[in-house]
């Protein structure tokens, strides 16, 4: 028997059944293999590929290079797959407990009637809309030419003062002064304090770059925070960040082991 010409009939007899407990006729008998097949193909046809969030649980990394994996909430879970030709791809790797989003087609593994997705492309969970979107806006930026080489200002090789915009608190403003007292001592630093992270962050950045511009006090701005997660770090790389003055921007930390 040829599955595809009989699963229009298998089908519609099932939707009869669904109307008339007794019909006057009987389906036909599928083998295991065939049911199998039916179901994926109709799973396939009925959902789409799709981005599927969730925990990453049983990880295996298998000798063929692909990967295998459980996706988890707190009320179920489904087996994943990405096969090498696709994780190659990834830009990590992940791991158990790592919270992800993969974009997924449905299907169901025939050889043991397993429901799974098959992943095509991985990334992590809220990261991934955030690096989509500073993905665009750099974009954007380039077209306007603000990373063109031709359109930077230079930075003074003996700048006579320098200028810092960041939080008096931030752990990162002791790194940069003590840097700056080992290799340029004397040199004078003017601090702009503003809060580097949190809701309204990126506005107060900015207006402290402005305030520094039109004070004219430095001929370099260095706006430098400590490391942080991406939702953190998203404050300062808003649009609204421009300035006057050549910045350097620091974002992230440094340290030295302390003894």
């Amino acid at each position: 028997m040829k599955l595809a010409e009989h699963e229009p009939a298998i089908l519609h007899g099932m939707d009869l059944i669904d109307n008339d407990p007794s019909p006057p006729y009987s389906l036909p008998v599928l083998t295991v293999s065939e049911l199998n097949r039916m179901a994926r193909r109709a799973l396939e046809s009925q959902l789409p590929l799709l981005w599927v969030e969730g925990e990453v649980s049983n990880f295996t990394r298998a000798v063929s290079g692909h990967w295998y994996f459980s996706l988890k909430d707190a009320n179920a879970q489904v087996r994943c797959v990405m096969f090498r030709g696709r994780n190659q791809f990834a830009d990590f790797s992940p791991a158990n407990g790592d919270h992800v989003e993969i974009r997924a087609l449905p299907s169901l593994y025939e050889a043991r009637g397993e429901f799974q997705l098959g992943a095509e492309a991985i990334r992590r969970a809220g990261a991934g809309r955030l690096y989509e979107a500073f993905l665009k806006l750099k974009a954007k930026l380039e077209a306007e030419g603000l990373f063109d080489p031709l359109n930077k200002r230079a930075l003074p090789r003996f700048p006579r003062c320098i200028g810092i915009v960041t939080s008096p608190q931030a752990a990162a403003l002791h790194d940069v002064l003590t840097a700056l007292a080992r290799r340029m001592p004397g040199l004078p630093v003017i601090l702009y304090p503003t809060p580097v992270q949190g809701a309204g962050a990126g506005a107060q950045i900015a207006a402290a770059i402005r305030t520094a511009g039109a004070r004219a006090e430095c001929d370099v701005l260095l706006v430098c925070r400590g490391g942080g997660s991406l939702e953190d770090l998203w404050r300062s790389t808003m649009r609204q960040l421009r300035g006057r003055l050549p910045p350097a921007d620091a974002g992230g930390e440094r340290r030295r082991p302390r003894n």
